[in-house]
């Protein structure tokens, strides 16, 4: 039952992920039929409050105070959770991470998992890692079931299954539930799934849960979803592991007023999510009664010494960057290679991996702006991307010799062109020759050859004219002495 996950290590570059996704009409109908209803439904909402973007600044100036001063607010809730009987682990990397969390299933002798939804344990492969230890996981998330039946990968942060239809769905579920009369009515196929998950939710004792916010003024976690599943798993099973990135705290009780109305809004474009659930340590006959957080920093602490780059933390994934984004919904998530896709994901992932794996990120965008007017926390991720370009443009130069930098020999080339008119002139007669072999009938160039082709896969270029202004002006004033 292993389910794929996106990892950024093996992932190859944007363009050549994005290519196969251009390429199937079906996988992008579903995802511009998908964001068109959220975004649908959130523009009609977000319109009926008259103080939306006084909220959004509110929200901003929030997420932005709690960064600056991360460290407190951290260790409040820690000492909060404590005496309200939790048990906080902290975890500087992935590895460490599904460490702590494999030990802690070990001393409950679990053999079986079942999960709400959270990409922050997609974020450090934990499936995988705890399916090779001997430990099942069960996704309860109607989307995370149809992926790790399907072996699909996640393509959205709000709806993983976002790419993925109904006669799509039917088969999966038909296939590995053995359900041959199973139809693709949308009831049906949930019921199905809640058969499924039923007698999981009853027997199985140990849950992970992911965290959409910390509050440090109580050391309360909070989880919002739309379906219900969650919050059986918060209530049925003895012992409860929550796995959360150091940035989703929050100061006080009273921030969720703010946060819930901006998270369903920009997500779901829903009012209130059908389901928020805070819970506080432990309550001796009433839900879990053991119960751990491991707050995981896994790169976030090194994001957070850049005051431009620290702003990305703001994030309270909803999505409403992805579904403005023009890239996104001819891609889809699975070309950005990680579980972030997406706008946010293309500046949040090579940050987390300090760049390594995920250098044509900070490329994957036209920088329209969209995402920035969208974002509920004001994050300026144009801004963001723009910065990440200069670094990886570095980090080029220092991999090559300056003699040996295409970049650097680029420059020069042009430099030693445009000097003098004769040369610029020379190079206009050459390029109107040597382009004059692509160019059709119609005056469009529709194929190069080597690195002219990255242009032409995706875009025609307009032949060179027979004249340039210079030779035009020149015959015209010859005409007129």
């Amino acid at each position: 039952m292993s389910q794929v996950i996106l990892d950024p290590r093996f992932a190859p570059p944007f363009p050549q992920a994005a290519l196969p996704m251009l390429r199937n009409p079906q996988l992008r109908k579903n995802v511009a039929h998908a964001i068109d209803v959220i975004q649908g439904k959130r523009a009609k909402l977000v319109a009926e409050k008259t103080d939306w973007q006084e909220l959004r600044s509110a929200a901003a100036d929030l997420r932005m105070h709690v960064l600056e001063n991360l460290g407190a607010y951290l260790e409040q809730f820690e000492a909060n959770c404590t005496a309200a009987g939790g048990t906080v682990h902290w975890a500087a990397d992935a590895e460490e991470a599904r460490t702590i969390i494999l030990d802690l299933l070990r001393q409950e002798n679990a053999t079986e998992v079942i999960k709400i939804k959270t990409m922050t344990s997609a974020e450090i492969q934990l499936n995988p890692f705890l399916e090779a230890a001997g430990i099942r996981t069960y996704e309860t998330d109607l989307a995370e079931i149809i992926l790790q039946l399907g072996n699909g990968e996640p393509s959205h942060i709000v709806v993983p299954a976002l790419h993925v239809n109904r006669s799509q769905v039917r088969e999966i579920f038909a296939r590995r539930m053995g359900l041959k009369d199973l139809s693709d009515n949308p009831q049906e196929l949930t019921n199905a799934a809640r058969h499924y998950l039923r007698q999981k939710f009853l027997t199985i004792p140990t849950a992970i849960s992911g965290a959409n916010f910390l509050v440090a003024e109580t050391g309360a976690v909070s989880v919002v979803e739309s379906e219900g599943n969650g919050r059986m798993c918060l209530t049925l099973p003895r012992t409860m592991i929550t796995l959360a990135g150091i940035e989703k705290v929050l100061p006080r009780f009273q921030d969720l007023e703010v946060m819930l109305q901006m998270l369903a809004r920009s997500a779901t474009g829903e009012r209130m999510n059908p389901y928020t659930s805070l819970w506080t340590g432990v309550t001796p006959g009433d839900g879990p009664q053991r119960f751990h957080v491991v707050l995981l920093d896994n790169g976030r602490s090194s994001i957070l010494s850049s005051p431009k780059q620290r702003q990305t933390l703001k994030c309270i994934r909803c999505a409403a960057c992805m579904n403005a984004c023009p890239v996104y919904r001819q891609t889809g998530g699975h070309a950005y290679g990680s579980v972030y896709p997406g706008p946010i994901g293309a500046i949040l992932t090579p940050q987390l991996t300090e760049m390594h794996f995920a250098k044509s990120l900070p490329y994957a965008s036209s920088l329209c702006g969209a995402c920035y007017e969208v974002c509920p926390v004001k994050i300026n991720i144009p801004e963001v991307l723009i910065e990440l370009r200069a670094q990886v443009t570095d980090i080029e130069r220092k991999e090559f010799s300056r003699f040996f930098d295409p970049m650097y020999l680029g420059l020069r080339v042009a430099n030693l062109i445009f000097a003098k008119a004769w040369t610029f002139h020379l190079a206009q007669w050459f390029g109107r020759i040597g382009l004059g072999l692509f160019t059709r009938k119609d005056g469009w160039i529709h194929s190069l050859p080597s690195v002219g082709g990255k242009w032409t896969q995706t875009r025609d270029l307009r032949g060179l004219p027979s004249q340039n202004f210079h030779e035009w002006w020149a015959a015209r004033s010859k005409e007129a002495k």
